[in-house]
């Protein structure tokens, strides 16, 4: 094997996790890519023994990412790929700031579905997500940036700020959770009376598939449709959309269907799902990287 067989293979064994970084900070699949593909032919350039790879790759890599993210605002491009139709997912995340809760941030960031980012800079944008979902230190992270440490931790407590000041939406705490829980438990039993006690009587379901959007109204129309989201194999996972609790259903660790709920008054009033394959293959469960 040459040297270059050596490197290449090296190289290899960290695109899954350099891939997972870009895709975290662009919310793009074919960014990542070429961020990858842009890493690994600086590394090729550089002909030489590095000390530490991983480290070095991931400065590369931020580094890559912050520019696409600047051009990106020259062009006035729209940096996440998804939505939920009718849910503009503009903020994910909760008000609190005990340390479980920034774990949940950083998780919906994991999700990269749940908190769209488009209010950040750049340069917060790459510090939040470096730190706060790959626990990438700050120092390194300065690095990225060209900024001092005490800076770097600025533009990610910024970040978190932002990201928190937007995010928390009518119906988001523990009572709204509670009342999706029911919810999803009825529909997993194909329950409707379960479901009809937790639907507000005027109800609102839209769901966004590959054939276009449709509506249904009304708590007995809703029940009958959501008795039939039960899938063999199927897995629910509590997520945050738009700030309101939803869940992200998988089959086989594929998601299959996104769900948010609007709560009031302890009874689901509104519910937006997205069910097209070809959106739903591009969000990346955190287990996965």
């Amino acid at each position: 094997m040459t040297d270059e067989d050596a490197l290449a293979a090296e190289f290899q064994a960290h695109r899954p996790y350099l891939h997972a970084v870009a895709f975290r900070v662009l919310g793009s699949h074919s960014d990542a890519d070429d961020a990858v593909q842009e890493a690994w032919l600086r590394l090729a350039r550089t002909g030489g023994e590095i000390a530490d790879l991983r480290g070095w790759l991931t400065t590369v890599t931020g580094r890559i990412c912050l520019d696409v993210l600047r051009r990106r605002g020259t062009r006035r491009e729209q940096p996440l790929e998804l939505d939920v139709g009718a849910l503009p997912l503009d903020a994910a995340a909760d008000t609190r700031i005990y340390p479980e809760e920034e774990a949940l941030l950083a998780e919906s960031v994991g999700l990269a579905l749940y908190v769209v980012m488009d209010a950040l800079t750049p340069a917060e944008r790459v510090s939040f997500v470096l730190h706060d979902v790959f626990e990438v230190p700050f120092d390194a992270i300065a690095g990225v940036l060209g900024r001092s440490t005490a800076a770097a931790k600025m533009l990610a407590s910024r970040a978190r700020g932002r990201l928190r000041s937007g995010a928390p939406a009518p119906g988001s705490g523990a009572a709204a959770r509670d009342v999706v829980d029911a919810f999803l438990a009825a529909a997993g039993r194909g329950d409707v009376a379960g479901l009809l006690s937790v639907l507000a009587p005027d109800v609102e379901l839209r769901a966004h598939g590959p054939g276009g959007s449709t509506v249904v109204r009304g708590a007995a129309e809703v029940a009958a449709q959501a008795a039939r989201f039960a899938r063999p194999g199927a897995t629910g996972h509590p997520a945050l959309v738009d700030g309101r609790p939803g869940v992200l259903i998988t089959v086989g660790g594929r998601p299959v269907t996104v769900l948010a709920f609007t709560v009031a008054d302890g009874a689901v009033t509104a519910i937006s799902g997205l069910t097209d394959p070809a959106r739903l293959g591009r969000i990346v469960p955190s287990w996965v990287a």
